[in-house]
């Protein structure tokens, strides 16, 4: 579609573009000639570094690393599995 967009870290960085104190979405649809230079950058710059690198990024999502709870669950249920197949053998 070719609309650049990105998701912000929190919602009071946002609610600074709109001079607000804090906003959960933002759309732009009017620009001063002045501030439209600084714009065009913010925009190269959104579509370079999330756009269009939005496969990697969704790739490299997580890491694959369980917490300390998910992994003492998963541990939990393959010792288990363990000893059922050490009965059946």
């Amino acid at each position: 579609m070719g609309v650049p967009y990105c998701i912000v870290k929190n919602k009071s960085r946002l609610g600074r573009v709109c001079r607000r104190k804090t906003t959960s979405c933002c759309a732009i649809t009017q620009v001063e000639s002045n501030d439209r230079s600084s714009l065009t950058k913010l925009v190269e710059s959104v579509k370079t570094n999330y756009n269009e690198r939005g496969e990697e990024i969704r790739r490299h999502w997580g890491g694959g690393s369980l917490g300390s709870k998910s992994a003492a669950k998963v541990a939990k249920v393959e010792k288990i599995k363990a000893k059922e197949m050490a009965k059946k053998v």
